[in-house]
């Protein structure tokens, strides 16, 4: 941190933080509409409550379904990010020359792989112990 700053300048040490913060919003808002469509579309049992293990498997399954989307609509916005930490250029220059160079498609799906692992995985996560605390607290309410 000392090198960039005496190197590049303090605000170097945010380089990068544009992009950031641009796929922060839509990567979760992503997450959770796809976590709720999936709540929707799941099917649950018609003649009885759904057992605590069919609830999680539910959970699993929207949660897995939410980090995958979240990823994937933003995986441009990571390699754009990364773009920009390899070429030290702001996000409009890095923007044009992935857009110049590789093209939208390329672009947008560079990386997928190693992003979905990275970035699913942790929103998966996040979505399947919510959703766990939240039906845990209902189950409980329901009881008394």
């Amino acid at each position: 941190m000392r090198g960039i700053a005496k190197e590049k300048g303090v605000l170097k040490l945010w380089h990068g933080t544009s992009a950031g913060i641009m796929k922060t919003v839509p990567k979760y808002m992503t997450a959770i509409a796809c976590r709720d469509a999936m709540d929707a579309w799941l099917p649950r049992p018609l003649d009885r409550p759904a057992t605590p293990r069919e609830e999680l498997t539910r959970s699993a399954v929207k949660s897995v379904a939410a980090g995958v989307c979240g990823a994937a609509l933003t995986n441009p916005l990571d390699v754009l990010r990364n773009e920009m930490f390899k070429t030290d250029l702001g996000v409009k220059d890095a923007f044009q020359k992935l857009l110049r160079e590789e093209g939208a498609a390329k672009f947008a799906t560079r990386g997928m792989g190693k992003n979905l692992m990275a970035v699913a995985i942790p929103i998966a996560i996040t979505i399947f112990v919510t959703d766990a605390l939240v039906s845990a607290k209902k189950a409980r309410r329901e009881a008394e």
